[in-house]
């Protein structure tokens, strides 16, 4: 019988054979193997791929690389946070990427395609977000780099398919993350500062909404978990919600926005401090200039409130979208 072996699957072969590094050729190897039909005619070739899949996984274990090399799963931060796209296998995650942000990832219709993390800047308003798309949790071979990125990163889009039962998705994801001392903040849960665990705030982004078999999971999600958690449905394919998504996105992160103002001068809307929840008129002073938080006497601010270029003391606790004007 004939193995019929996809356009995709070649790719990966190619890519297999130009590898240098037992890494490349297992990543390469693993997506083959997910691509690749299963029937009696590739029986014989998914056995020698998994053979050879195991041995380049001994050989690296066996011959640690003793060159310096850069880790694939440290992304430095950029923008005004770093949010992580999470997910199971096939969810959508690196189609959300490319329709949020300038990044080009791999898509296709078969799981795994995304080995290694990959960041693109997200505009919201004003400012940059980076978005990052990670491995599926189920990734063996991602799974120690991809939940330190986790730990580290200011927030998470936890990706659901909603053409799958979406409470069974939240529970997986959610024990895995448990796992590896990761906790999910519900709704108006402060977080916390607890030995050995890590707390992050997240969105749940039910995917394929355009598909017709999903509009029933769409309505049992939001019935069942729209009072604990920020969620929506979406459709990265059909840019369905995507605004509304990247207004929750900028919802969970610690951050305000603060714009300076100079005396008799309109204020600098275009370029705003980015502070996290809880700085004072001080921590932006200290923003601006060093030497502020010495010389600052008093601060005049606008808000969304009551205030209307009212003197604030220096302890004030800002919120997003207040313009200031410091006097030294």
């Amino acid at each position: 019988m004939p193995a019929n072996l996809p356009p995709q699957y070649k790719e990966a072969e190619e890519r297999y054979r130009r590898a240098r590094t037992n890494e490349e050729k297992v990543l390469a190897l693993e997506e083959m193997l997910a691509i690749i039909p299963h029937h009696k005619g590739t029986d014989k070739l998914i056995a020698q791929l998994r053979k050879r899949l195991s041995q380049h996984k001994e050989e690296a274990k066996r011959r640690p690389s003793t060159s310096r090399q850069i880790d694939p799963f440290v992304v430095r931060k950029e923008g005004a946070a770093q949010v992580l796209l999470v997910g199971l296998p096939n969810g959508g995650k690196s189609q959300i990427l490319a329709s949020l942000t300038n990044a080009l990832p791999i898509i296709a219709d078969y799981p795994f395609t995304t080995r290694l993390p990959l960041p693109g800047m997200m505009k919201f308003e004003n400012i940059q977000i980076q978005m990052v798309d990670t491995p599926p949790l189920m990734d063996e071979y991602a799974e120690s780099g991809l939940f330190n990125l986790i730990r580290s990163a200011d927030a998470l889009v936890i990706v659901l398919d909603l053409t799958e039962d979406c409470r069974t998705q939240i529970e997986l994801v959610l024990e895995e993350l448990d796992r590896r001392r990761i906790r999910i903040l519900k709704k108006g849960e402060e977080k916390k500062t607890e030995l050995g665990l890590f707390y992050k705030r997240a969105v749940f982004a039910g995917n394929k909404a355009d598909l017709q078999v999903a509009q029933a999971h769409c309505r049992k999600l939001l019935e069942e978990f729209s009072a604990i958690y920020p969620l929506l449905c979406i459709s990265a394919k059909e840019n369905l919600n995507l605004d509304e998504l990247k207004k929750d996105i900028f919802g969970i992160l610690d951050t305000v926005r603060a714009y300076t103002k100079a005396p008799g001068k309109p204020a600098d809307l275009q370029d705003p401090v980015i502070l996290p929840q809880g700085s004072t008129i001080l921590d932006f002073a200290a923003q601006i200039h060093k030497d502020f938080t010495q010389r600052l006497k008093f601060a005049r601010l606008w808000g969304k409130e009551k205030y209307n270029g009212q003197m604030v003391q220096r302890d004030y606790v800002l919120k997003d979208g207040d313009i200031i004007e410091l006097h030294t």
